[in-house]
């Protein structure tokens, strides 16, 4: 019995800690706002393993099928 009373009690912890930051489980957010979130942090993974040259070389594959 004690177990199920822990297992049952984890969403509420989880839903508790979501509420720590300013998100709730059935709350939806506008894409922008996702967007601003992860775009910081692309960026410095971006920076930090060096992958604008992987953009740069799929985007210029990209527009070489494309015929521009």
């Amino acid at each position: 019995m004690e177990r199920t009373a822990e297992h049952a009690a984890r969403p509420k912890a989880a839903a508790g800690a979501l509420a720590a930051f300013g998100a709730q489980p059935s709350e939806r957010r506008h894409p922008l706002v996702a967007l601003a979130m992860v775009l910081p942090l692309a960026i410095v993974l971006t920076v930090v393993f060096g992958g604008w040259e992987a953009v740069i070389t799929h985007a210029s594959s990209v527009a070489g099928m494309m015929g521009h």
